[in-house]
């Protein structure tokens, strides 16, 4: 593979990871012996699945902190490939590399697309979300992660299914069960899942992994309407790319060539 940034063989590429996609991505660039590759974890997830390469953990302390990581230790490419939902790394990377001047890209999955038997509903905030449970069941199925369970801690009235990778921490729902469990998730078990905690209504955020599709292929089948809180836009004038080969592509274009591509809808 041949990859050019500033005109120039790349030395050092940041990925800020945690994703698949960063993982597979960390792979396809240290096979390359000419370059270095770091990525970067949050440390939010205990025994995190480490990728290939070098591996940092923690926060930069800002884009502050972040355009001081790139200047000390060469970067020549940025490339963001953090969760959809974690907003704001997307926009310090933005403004970390703008200072610097290092090109960046970020690598986002597309987007889930409501198909033929989906009752789905569109929120903006886990807040929202909240807001629009009691309406649509008693019993509630929440996949958003265990950070922000705090928005739903004021309904007492209702049940909730709680699946995160780590145990919650802080304020939660006062009836809630939590399963800790790991995609990929199969449609015969998320099926299962339902029935078997008699769930009426599914929350999840639209991170759009396959992993974890499985739960609204079986919420169509049994009728259970979705709640769904939709993205946060990547940051403005930062080209996307929706797939591992789409960033490797980037990484190897001459630095006039890179487009803008942006996520195509999937369906599921």
């Amino acid at each position: 593979m041949n990859v050019n940034v500033r005109g120039s063989g790349v030395r050092h590429v940041l990925i800020l990871g945690g994703t698949t996609e960063a993982r597979q991505l960390a792979a396809e660039l240290a096979a390359n012996p000419a370059l270095r590759v770091t990525s970067s974890l949050a440390g939010r997830v205990a025994q995190p699945r480490l990728p290939a390469g070098e591996v940092r953990i923690g926060g930069f302390g800002g884009p502050e902190g972040l355009a001081r990581w790139l200047r000390e230790q060469q970067v020549d490419a940025l490339i963001d490939a953090t969760h959809p939902f974690a907003g704001t790394i997307s926009f310090n990377a933005a403004q970390a590399a703008a200072e610097v001047h290092v090109p960046l890209l970020a690598l986002r999955r597309p987007g889930w697309v409501a198909g033929p038997g989906d009752h789905w509903h569109d929120v903006a905030s886990l807040e929202e979300a909240a807001g629009a449970l009691p309406a649509l069941g008693e019993r509630a199925f929440l996949t958003t992660g265990r950070m922000g369970l705090a928005a739903f801690a004021h309904l007492e009235d209702m049940w909730f299914l709680m699946r995160s990778v780590d145990a919650p921490e802080g304020t939660v729902p006062p009836r809630m069960e939590v399963l800790l469990d790991r995609g990929p998730f199969t449609v015969e078990g998320e099926r299962e899942l339902l029935r078997r905690h008699r769930i009426d209504v599914l929350v999840t955020k639209d991170s759009g992994a396959v992993a974890t599709a499985a739960k609204l292929v079986a919420a169509r089948a049994a009728g259970v309407p979705v709640v769904v809180v939709r993205r946060p836009p990547v940051p403005g004038g930062v080209p996307v790319a929706t797939d591992v080969a789409g960033a490797v592509g980037w990484c190897s274009a001459p630095s006039g060539a890179r487009g803008t591509a942006r996520p195509a809808p999937t369906g599921l």
